[in-house]
């Protein structure tokens, strides 16, 4: 099969695209057909060796949307349109920048009863699951909430505002560029705040109790701000590192984090076990508001399997504003 691989850490030309065998899927696993896939940073730090060595060659990708190959355990009947993502994709197992893939059954979700595009469909698993995860999971937020979203223009960010309005929160996003404003509001956004390093004034002037909960894609660089905009009781969970390695010099408890707030951080390689299986995850659900216009499209621009490069390119730009996807 074709694939994608990385055998040193580099730019966008450490892509190699090469004919691999085809990994066979285990007694706990599913073989799926790649169709489409969505480009993550995750990829772009594999790729740049911010994860570690690469100490053999790689093949990345963290998600994906196909058809079941096979399925030892008969859960999945061959042919049926599925999504995956994490379960070790790109670190332990073969990832989906790939015509095919094995992922552990736990890691897959069936996308009966959808009439999205292949393209359509590769901008969901892994932004809105990781939302899903972070939203109803760790910060169990409920209907009539205000929700700060710091870092709303990335696909996650999107993907978080577009959610919260399914939820019924009240949703604040923050952008750096006062341009991309407009979109923010088009996809749900009630308030938007340009991000100048210190947002806490503008929120407090939006929500003056403060925000019930806060979803920090920005990282380590931002946090702090983030938390002085919560209310008493309030919750702040870190999803990104857009801003940058994943370090607190000198957070002091007393100071830093304001009486009866919670502070956490969810990482999406959690989607799949058993803290948090995907039964209950609402990507069918998603897709389906979609096709029907309920909810809005968050893929910006879909690229053919030999253009690999130039998405990368693209998304490491920063100028993407919305899920990048790849037809394979």
């Amino acid at each position: 099969m074709k694939a994608y691989v990385i055998e040193q850490a580099g730019g966008p030309e450490a892509l190699q695209l090469r004919d691999i065998p085809a990994p066979q899927a285990g007694p706990d696993e599913v073989q799926i057909r790649v169709r489409a896939f969505g480009l993550n940073r995750a990829e772009a730090y594999l790729r740049a060796g911010k994860t570690g060595a690469i100490d053999g060659p790689r093949v990345p990708g963290i998600e994906a949307v196909g058809e079941v190959v096979a399925d030892a355990s008969g859960t999945f009947r061959v042919g049926q349109r599925v999504a995956t993502a994490m379960g070790g994709l790109q670190f332990g197992r073969t990832g989906s920048y790939a015509e095919e893939i094995a992922v552990l059954r736990s890691n897959v979700i069936a996308l009966d009863g959808t009439a999205l595009s292949w393209e359509e469909l590769a901008a969901l698993p892994q932004a809105y699951l990781t939302v899903w995860g972070a939203l109803v999971r760790t910060l169990a937020v409920q209907a009539g909430q205000t929700l700060l979203v710091r870092g709303a223009t990335s696909s996650v960010g999107l993907a978080a505002v577009t959610y919260a309005k399914v939820l019924g929160l009240r949703v604040i996003g923050t952008t750096r560029s006062p341009a991309h404003a407009e979109r923010l509001v088009r996809l749900g956004a009630d308030e938007v705040v340009v991000d100048n390093g210190d947002i806490a004034p503008a929120v407090r002037a939006i929500a003056p109790a403060g925000v019930d909960a806060a979803l920090e894609v920005v990282g380590a660089a931002t946090l702090r701000d983030t938390i002085r905009t919560l209310r008493p009781f309030g919750a702040v969970t870190v999803i990104g590192l857009l801003g940058g390695p994943p370090v607190l010099e000198q957070f002091h408890l007393m100071q830093d984090l304001p009486g009866a707030t919670q502070l956490s951080f969810f990482g999406s390689g959690l989607l799949g076990t058993p803290a948090l299986p995907l039964s209950s995850a609402p990507l069918r659900t998603i897709a389906k508001g979609i096709a029907a216009g309920r909810i809005p499209s968050l893929r910006v621009e879909t690229f053919n399997f030999d253009d690999v490069r130039r998405a990368h390119s693209l998304m490491e730009s920063n100028q993407a504003q919305g899920k990048l996807v790849v037809v394979v």
